[in-house]
């Protein structure tokens, strides 16, 4: 089921619930009974984590240009410092 709004002139939005796909373009008001035409929106984005949406933003920015890399990443360290626990040191050291 999916949340639907419509506007009415004299009473602003309007919203129902019906199965996703079956939204007529238009619905009478429920309060004068006057035809409310579909208004379309953005569904609750604001919920939505900020790192994913920045991703999605970044990923729909360079689906026709993508980003030129004009330089290698920065080397990282050659081992990284993990600190073993004691049953680890037990294991062979490469």
């Amino acid at each position: 089921m999916a949340t639907y709004q419509y506007r009415c002139d004299e009473h602003g939005l309007v919203e129902t619930t019906r199965p996703i796909g079956t939204a007529p373009e238009h619905l009478g008001c429920p309060t004068c009974g006057g035809p409310a035409r579909r208004a379309y929106s953005v569904p609750r984005l604001s919920l939505a984590d900020r790192r994913a949406v920045a991703l999605l933003d970044r990923t729909e920015r360079t689906r026709e240009t993508p980003d030129v890399v004009r330089s290698l990443p920065a080397r990282a360290s050659a081992r990284p410092q993990v600190r073993a626990s004691p049953a680890q040191r037990r294991l062979p050291r490469p």
